[in-house]
């Protein structure tokens, strides 16, 4: 397919590592002899792109300004579905556009509703290819952003102890991920959470309370100095004994009409602060390791932290950085080879592998077999602990290797 030059676009969430997408993108597209630049602000930018009055073009010495290192986008985002727009004509605007600039193809990294728009794209003629982004890591196959994150949520749990510590207090952090808890769950491990709550498993607070009380009484108990902290993850979309997602529904919903969760936290700290007013024996613990006060100070404290956009904000992880330029070079290539509406998977040795985007974007889920695996290790995850059923089997062939 003779594309002569190519249009790089970010959509949705910001997170770690997309800048690495533009940057492998523009360098892959250097080195075949053909032309990068920007569309700016995602599927905004690329709706009006035919009324802009020029791109930027990435020259080498602007994409030496652009650092893989940090998190965001350089391209900028936003989050409009094309489909959505009152205008009969949007699709030939979009079309016109491209022509004005001669974009043959476009780069676009994003996340399930991203993609959505990018197969609605692709439909429409209009040759693209998916550089896969989400933190929340619900797509069929890694995402840049997701490790970021991760890595992200882990840092604030690990440093909430110190505080959690000093006031003898339990902590509840919220983390998004929306109806998919892998990076409340993978960034509660890393920081060693004690309790960490998911959408994949409606929570029981009896038993996350028996839990951190059990726990905390503990810590405090054989401290020397009479200190302890608990330390507890939820995810934006964490459940209820019914199965239904904790929401408040003030925060109202996105431009894809998806209702903006938050909340989380606050319940969970409500719930937990109810259960034990209405325990004495925190009483009897307070006064027997005399840490009470009558009337002033009788029972531990409950915080909730929700660091939203910090989690997404800052600096990239080195692992985010690769997969991005990795995947915004294959993208480049696939679409010389005329492999439109597809998303890559990842690159090993010579090989890229892609898989058709509309496939991609189908949300995935905690795996409940590696939660109990944790639940053995003592993590409470708002449940009776599930009994682990391992098997030990050996690999057999290539073995697959994140590097």
């Amino acid at each position: 397919m003779d594309i002569r030059r190519i249009g790089i676009i970010t959509s949705g969430g910001d997170c770690g590592g997309l800048n690495g997408v533009i940057k492998g993108a523009a360098l892959m597209a250097r080195s075949m002899g053909i032309e990068a630049v920007i569309i700016p602000n995602g599927y905004a930018g690329l709706y009006n792109l035919v009324d802009a009055a020029a791109v930027t073009v990435l020259t080498p010495e602007r994409i030496d300004l652009i650092h893989a290192e940090l998190a965001g986008s350089e391209a900028g985002n936003s989050r409009v579905k094309i489909k959505k727009i009152d205008d009969e004509n949007k699709y030939d605007r979009i079309k016109k556009g491209l022509e004005k600039f001669n974009i043959g193809g476009l780069v676009i990294s994003g996340g399930d509703d991203s993609g959505s728009v990018m197969v609605d794209l692709a439909a429409q003629g209009i040759a693209c290819v998916h550089a896969p982004k989400t933190m929340d890591l619900d797509l069929q196959t890694y995402s840049v952003g997701g490790d970021s994150a991760i890595n992200r949520i882990s840092e604030f749990v690990r440093d909430l102890k110190t505080t959690g510590m000093t006031h003898n207090r339990a902590i509840v952090l919220e983390a998004f991920g929306r109806y998919a808890g892998h990076t409340a769950f993978r960034g509660g491990i890393g920081g060693d959470a004690d309790c960490i709550l998911i959408p994949e498993i409606p929570v029981d607070f009896d038993v996350v309370y028996e839990h951190m009380k059990k726990t905390f009484i503990s810590r405090v108990e054989n401290s020397d100095v009479k200190a302890g902290t608990y330390a507890i993850v939820t995810a934006e979309g964490m459940t209820d004994a019914k199965g239904e997602v904790i929401v408040d529904e003030s925060a109202g919903v996105d431009s894809f009409g998806h209702k903006k969760l938050a909340g989380a936290g606050k319940y969970a700290r409500k719930r937990l602060e109810t259960i034990m007013k209405n325990d004495p024996e925190m009483k009897e613990f307070m006064k027997r390791n005399n840490i009470l006060v009558s009337g002033v100070y009788e029972l531990p404290e409950i915080r909730e932290v929700t660091p939203g956009h910090l989690v997404r904000a800052g600096r990239s992880t080195s692992y985010d950085v690769n997969f991005g330029k990795e995947a915004g070079a294959a993208a480049v290539v696939l679409l010389t080879k005329g492999l439109g509406g597809n998303t890559v998977v990842k690159i090993r040795g010579t090989k890229i592998t892609y898989k058709p985007t509309a496939e991609v974007i189908k949300q995935r889920h905690v795996d409940l077999n590696t939660v109990a695996l944790y639940e053995t290790l003592g993590v409470c995850f708002g449940r009776k602990p599930e009994e682990f059923k391992f098997e030990v089997v050996e690999e057999k062939g290539e073995v697959e290797r994140a590097y």
